[in-house]
């Protein structure tokens, strides 16, 4: 199925066996398909098996360097042999990776089946596992392969948190910040003065999918107001893209973003947008988390011309998400090379 008519979201945020309990009561499914990663298998299915009926796990590697078709074929292949039909279910267990992919491989599978989100970490629970976005990597490119296809339910609890390293956690509250930035200066008030630890990341999590999950319903495949979303996401990405092969200089995906988030503000203020105490505000915060990103001037090229790919583009030109105020957010912006190379030599500093 392609995106689903009706835009509404089921999203639950309650401990897993009774959202789980409560989506599966009165429904029946042919057959139940877990998918998870090695690290969700190990850490995270055995939080969740004892409250599933009988069903089967497919296993992947864990990693955004998996989330390619290479997986998917392998996911299709298993599907098949355990003779799913459309009237089967899947049960994405895992971050983002396995969301994005997992759904995208329901989506298309005979057409499109049911199936499930349930996030582990931080990132999948604010962010990558609400709105129907699912897709795979590309030759390099994020997400450059997908559909946007709704989940019958995304069922959030905050005990897989536990299982996730400080990185992680941290990882994913670049999109918390985001959420924040675009949308509810009051409470960007309230999180910059606190480090991650001392977050209350169970309120955070419902406050960013209320955001998410509003902007998604008024729209849906991202035709407008949706693209704000993506704010931090397109030099974020580019950035991110950038150092997908880079080993252990590879960075997580809310790092990127974070790093994107000061250089898009530099736009937002170069513009007049936002004034130089906002964006101290910004940088200084996203700095005392998240360090900085070890770029170079002369990386700022191929940086930048990994932007011609970003999905917001409209032929030739680059278009960004950017700030016009705290807790407010331009879309459909178009920004040039020259003042994408100012916003990188900025951070750079």
């Amino acid at each position: 199925m392609s995106l689903k008519k009706n835009t509404r979201m089921s999203v639950f945020i309650s401990p897993v066996q009774d959202s789980l309990s409560a989506f599966l009561a009165g429904k029946s499914y042919s057959k139940i398909v877990v998918l998870a990663d090695n690290n969700t298998k190990r850490l995270c299915y055995p939080l969740l098996k004892p409250f599933l009926p009988r069903h089967s796990l497919i296993v992947v590697k864990s990693g955004e360097e998996n989330k390619n078709l290479a997986t998917c074929e392998q996911i299709w292949l298993e599907m098949t042999r355990l003779e799913l039909d459309r009237h089967a279910l899947m049960i994405n267990l895992g971050g983002g990776v396995a969301g994005d992919m997992g759904g995208f491989c329901a989506a298309t599978y005979k057409r499109g089946i049911d199936f499930i989100q349930i996030p582990t970490t931080l990132l999948s629970q604010v962010d990558a596992s609400v709105g129907g976005k699912l897709g795979i990597d590309f030759h390099g490119f994020k997400n450059h392969i997908g559909v946007f296809t709704l989940p019958e339910a995304v069922l959030i609890d905050p005990v897989f948190l536990k299982t996730l390293p400080y990185r992680e956690l941290r990882s994913g509250f670049a999109e918390v910040i985001k959420h924040c930035l675009i949308r509810d200066a009051d409470q960007w008030n309230e999180i910059r003065f606190n480090e991650l630890e001392e977050q209350n990341l169970e309120e955070l999590i419902a406050h960013s999918v209320a955001i998410k999950k509003k902007v998604v319903e008024e729209d849906p495949t991202e035709k407008g107001l949706r693209k704000i979303l993506n704010f931090g996401h397109t030099l974020g990405h580019a950035i991110e893209t950038y150092f997908l092969d880079k080993g252990k200089d590879r960075l997580f995906h809310g790092e990127a973003i974070a790093a994107g988030m000061i250089c898009e503000a530099f736009i937002s203020f170069n513009r007049n947008w936002i004034d130089e105490r906002a964006l101290i505000q910004i940088e200084e915060y996203i700095f005392s988390l998240y360090g900085k990103v070890k770029l170079k001037t002369e990386q700022i090229p191929a940086i930048i011309a990994l932007t011609q790919q970003d999905k917001k583009n409209r032929g030739r030109e680059v278009r960004f998400s950017v700030l016009d105020k705290i807790g407010s957010c331009k879309f459909d912006v178009t920004v040039g090379k020259k003042e994408m190379e100012k916003a990188l030599a900025y951070y750079i500093g």
